[in-house]
């Protein structure tokens, strides 16, 4: 960190200057998208962050089952080089700075960006390309969800490439370690701390395999972090100052990291989005502000990049305006208020001292913990179960008004919102035709391509990829393959079977058990009772299948609905993330469930939940379906009827009352059945 040691000036002789703003943007089309950026880029915007869809992020072409209901929804989809070289048409890369969230498809987004740096006009050659790819696949298996290899090959790919952007893209920033994820699934300080720097060191230890010990301090100084800040902004800054201390410590200790350049903590960071309501959105603005000022307050540990989510992301996608807002809410910050006029004025307090002290403590103690287990990649399953934990503990503070959040758990009488007022609701609708002209293009592009140079291309992958002694970097051969016009699925069909196929620990099972009949709170001992009570109806423990349709990895409602389920008696199966309507059905027949939830975030409930009814319908499961995640109002009655008993949205944060809605739901079956048929059904509900 910064000193003042001596110099008690209250002002800087000159003002700094500000961070790099950006927005997290992207949906549609390359094309679209490309206007999109350059318009943000007209209005202050200082860099791009581009936001992929699922498909791209999970590594499959648009016409792929599992990408259906998903092309383009979350963000830009990008198939081959023609996407990339679309998306930044117009933009000189050579003179851009871009941010890519993209992690298990990292390499391949890469390799699509320095060929389309390649081929603009005039040529901007790889040495000179600045950005930053997320590229942390750890946060993946733990949070977020779109990996796509097995952990070790994983690893293998992001070594890879900070060993080859060391050589070839030195101004390249190859990962973000990014704890923002993390605090999105109810990881606390401590946690979002710990488990980022034992992440930090199994990625740095995998790198030192690829580099000489020459060029470690270089590799070192080139990793950054992608951090969270939640609403309580003065804790969260002296998170940032713990982790700024910890990242010192561990470059010096363990790396022999000593040039003063290399050991500081670089982060960028996008403000929580886990605390933006439903319920009174217009409240989120304030929020987004105050957290904003959790990484600008303090010089010593200000973030060099920054992105705000928008005021309406809980309700759905946010419009070019929406975005603007939240533009306009950094350039306020950075050009009216007085923030960049001063020396680090939390320097010499107390408070803040003894918070850091505190977070530091705890920090060190769960990376023991860690350590323990193995390092970060073994200790997968610990952390998901220690975040499914941590996250229930926040629901459950919530739910019992422990935990205020205003105009959802209290103040909740309001005004009816302009902001919302309109026919979709304040939220930017995706046109669905558009997936349908994806994949036509996608089709075109197969038919007018050297289709003998992109088999040999991804022949040559895959030799490298098998290598057993992995002496050849795989950036090499995934570059040739981008240039040869391969597409993104191609690309990583071909590393799954050459690595193998993957599904990450749930959480679930790893998550401790609630307290038992004495310990339990009351509301969760009613409804245990209620539970009970059901049972001696159906004749067994009711049943429930927790679903997740299509390639959201957004877990962490269903994890909990799970785990709630689970706490109240029931049976549940969970089988995790990106499953196809097909499966879903199959495993409802199988397991004979009495009811089934479906989770969705991404936007393709329109889609999806229609194709599952149709599965259930077609495997002869009669069971009812509820269906929760961010659902726009006026989507609802179009699932209602397809079939779908029950909606739940951001706004039902109490999963208790959920739970009992729920099992009201299967006894009102049970009771049909036994009226009609003189006993249960097959799937023990009507």
């Amino acid at each position: 960190m910064a000193s003042m040691s001596g110099d008690h000036t209250p002002r800087l002789p000159e003002p700094d200057r500000p961070w790099m703003m950006r927005t997290y943007a992207g949906h549609s089309t390359a094309k679209a998208s490309n206007e999109l950026y350059r318009r943000n880029l007209q209005k202050g915007q200082t860099g791009l962050s581009v936001a992929f869809d699922l498909p791209t992020q999970t590594g499959y072409d648009p016409d792929d089952e599992l990408a259906r209901g998903e092309v383009g929804k979350v963000g830009v989809p990008i198939s081959h080089r023609g996407d990339m070289a679309a998306l930044m048409d117009g933009i000189p890369l050579g003179e851009m700075n871009t941010s890519m969230t993209i992690n298990a498809t990292a390499a391949w987004l890469l390799a699509l960006y320095i060929v389309a740096a390649e081929n603009q006009n005039p040529p901007t050659p790889p040495e000179q390309l600045q950005g930053t790819t997320q590229n942390d696949i750890i946060k993946e298996f733990l949070a977020r969800g779109t990996y796509a290899f097995p952990p070790a090959p994983s690893m293998r790919l992001i070594a890879d490439m900070i060993a080859y952007t060391v050589e070839h893209v030195p101004k390249w920033n190859p990962i973000n370690i990014c704890s923002y994820h993390l605090q999105e699934a109810g990881a606390t300080p401590v946690q979002e701390i710990a488990y980022a720097m034992s992440n930090a060191i199994a990625v740095l230890d995998a790198a030192r395999e690829r580099v000489g010990p020459d060029v470690m301090e270089q590799v070192f100084g080139r990793i950054s972090f992608f951090v969270n800040a939640g609403v309580r902004f003065v804790e969260e800054h002296a998170k940032l100052r713990a982790m700024s201390i910890l990242w010192e410590e561990l470059g010096r200790e363990r790396y022999g990291v000593s040039d003063p350049r290399h050991l500081r903590f670089r982060y960028g960071v996008q403000v929580n989005s886990l605390g933006l309501t439903e319920a009174q959105p217009e409240n989120n603005v304030q929020r987004i502000v105050l957290e904003a000022l959790a990484v600008t307050l303090g010089r010593d540990a200000r973030a060099r990049a920054i992105q705000l989510p928008a005021w309406n992301e809980a309700l759905g996608l946010p419009r070019p305006w929406d975005q603007q807002w939240s533009l306009r809410i950094q350039q306020i910050l950075a050009y009216e208020t007085d923030i960049l006029e001063y020396p680090d004025i939390f320097e010499g307090s107390r408070v803040m001292e003894g918070l850091v002290e505190e977070l530091l403590e705890g920090a060190r103690a769960e990376m023991a913990v860690v350590a323990e287990h193995g390092g970060a990649v073994e200790a997968v399953p610990y952390m998901k179960g220690a975040l499914v934990d941590s996250h229930r503990e926040r629901i459950r503070r919530i739910e019992a008004g422990e935990q205020i959040v205003v105009g959802q758990n209290r103040f909740t009488e309001s005004e009816e919102s302009p902001l919302t007022a309109d026919a979709e609701g304040g939220i930017l609708v995706v046109d669905p035709a558009l997936e349908a002209e994806q994949i036509e293009a996608l089709r075109s592009w197969r038919a007018e391509r050297d289709q003998a140079a992109v088999e040999e291309a991804l022949a040559r992958l895959a030799q490298v990829a098998g290598d057993e002694s992995a002496s050849e970097n795989l950036m090499t051969a995934t570059i040739d393959a981008a240039r040869a016009g391969a597409t993104t699925g191609e690309w990583s069909r071909t590393l799954r079977e050459v690595f193998g196929s993957y599904r990450a620990p749930t959480g679930v099972g790893e998550a401790s058990a609630a307290p038992g009949p004495g310990g339990a709170d009351s509301d969760l001992g009613e409804l245990r009772a209620e539970v009970a009570r059901l049972q001696e109806k159906l004749g067994r423990r009711p049943k429930i299948l927790v679903g997740k349709p299509g390639l959201d990895g957004h877990s962490n409602g269903a994890e909990q609905i799970a785990v709630r389920a689970r706490d109240a008696g029931m049976d549940v199966v969970y089988e995790g993330i990106r499953l196809t309507p097909a499966q879903i059905a199959a495993s409802a027949l199988q397991e004979g469930v009495h009811v089934i939830g479906l989770s969705i975030l991404s936007g393709s409930h329109r889609d999806l939940i229609p194709a599952v009814m149709d599965a259930l319908r077609d495997a002869g499961v009669e069971a009812p379906v509820v269906v929760g995640g961010i659902i726009p109002e006026q989507d609802i009655a179009g699932l209602e009827r397809a079939g779908v008993a029950a909606v739940y949205t951001p706004k039902d944060f109490d999963i208790t009352r959920i739970m009992r809605d729920i099992v009201a739901l299967v006894g009102a079956g049970a009771e049909r059945s036994l009226l009609t048929a003189g006993g249960p059904s097959v799937n023990g509900s009507a």
